[in-house]
């Protein structure tokens, strides 16, 4: 029998998860829906699929959250509510403004927020901390530079083709990036929670060591599917409309481009943002038509919500600690 205090700290891990389903699940699917290839309810349907097969790939993005981030034997399941309700807080703000937030460095900078308070600095493992600097370069400059790089080379490809025939033969195309995309996002994003879950049943007692059960996967991807369903509208909208104006070739080259960036950080088991990967890549894109294609108001709401992610998780988490613990003690 679990103990209301772990019960109540998976819950709050569910919950952070339903909340990543709102504000990142949704980056996998918004160009698609975006350039009417695939109908909302469809589009959601193979992202709820595909989410799941890609966190059935691997465990590597899991363990590196779950064990490579904070020092386990240090903190406690405390720690780990903690840095949730960071995440909830501050990615529910970002939702209702519909700007999309990374749960990645959420998760991270809440992580680390509350393992400071409960530890002190040698809570922090650096070998994870290097793993999350090369998945922020991968996600920002990687991800703007294969999707720019990946429409010039389409414009070259098909510069005598007819506009309808490009948008025919990449209708259908995107739907086979729009499924990699999902399928890459599970293999990162959907890592994540997983290894937070994870953490809680090692810290219980739960679990003597560390692993992902086959069933955490399926909980936590069911969890991610309702929360993007339920709320994943506002998302979409952003990025799929509001940052640049998207034709089928412009959605598979991005989504394309960022589902390559994210499987590859995934082989490597680097934790890295799905939403900065398919923002980037959104712009490099657009930024092959004009450099003024790319709405930079919206771009610049973006970046805000992304720079702020790291210090309002972090404080939160930190805050929520000290408060608990006073309590505890």
């Amino acid at each position: 029998m679990l103990s209301p205090v772990v019960l109540g700290v998976l819950f709050l891990v569910l919950a952070a998860e339903f909340v990543n389903g709102w504000t990142d699940a949704p980056n996998s699917i918004a160009t698609v829906v975006s350039t009417r290839v695939l109908s909302p309810g469809k589009a959601l349907l193979m992202a709820s699929v595909l989410n799941a097969l890609g966190a059935l790939s691997g465990t590597a993005v899991a363990a590196t959250i779950g064990k490579g981030i904070v020092d386990p034997s240090v903190i406690s399941i405390y720690t780990v509510g903690a840095a949730m309700v960071g995440i909830i807080f501050w990615s529910t703000l970002a939702w209702y403004y519909g700007l999309p937030t990374s749960e990645s460095h959420a998760l991270i900078a809440g992580l680390t927020g509350a393992a400071l308070a409960t530890a002190g600095p040698e809570a922090l493992i650096l070998g994870g901390w290097k793993k999350v600097g090369i998945g922020l370069l991968f996600s920002s400059f990687l991800g703007f530079a294969a999707g720019l790089l990946l429409m010039v080379a389409i414009y070259w490809i098909f510069q005598k083709a007819h506009p309808a025939f490009i948008r025919r033969v990449f209708g259908r195309l995107q739907i086979v990036s729009a499924g990699f995309m999902a399928y890459s996002h599970g293999s990162n994003d959907g890592q994540k929670f997983i290894g937070a879950f994870c953490l809680v049943l090692l810290l219980s007692g739960v679990m003597p060591e560390f692993h992902v059960p086959l069933w955490v996967i399926l909980l936590c991807a069911v969890t991610m599917a309702l929360g993007t369903a339920i709320g994943g509208w506002r998302i979409m909208k952003t990025l799929g409309m509001s940052l640049t104006k998207l034709e089928p070739v412009h959605g598979f080259a991005a989504e394309t481009a960022a589902a390559g960036t994210i499987v590859l950080a995934s082989h490597f088991g680097i934790p890295l943002s799905t939403t900065h990967t398919i923002s980037t890549a959104i712009m490099g894109v657009g930024a092959t038509r004009r450099f003024s294609a790319v709405r930079w108001g919206v771009t610049r709401n973006i970046v805000t919500a992304w720079v702020l992610t790291f210090p309002i998780c972090g404080v939160v988490a930190w805050g929520t600690t000290k408060l608990v613990l006073l309590f505890v003690r």
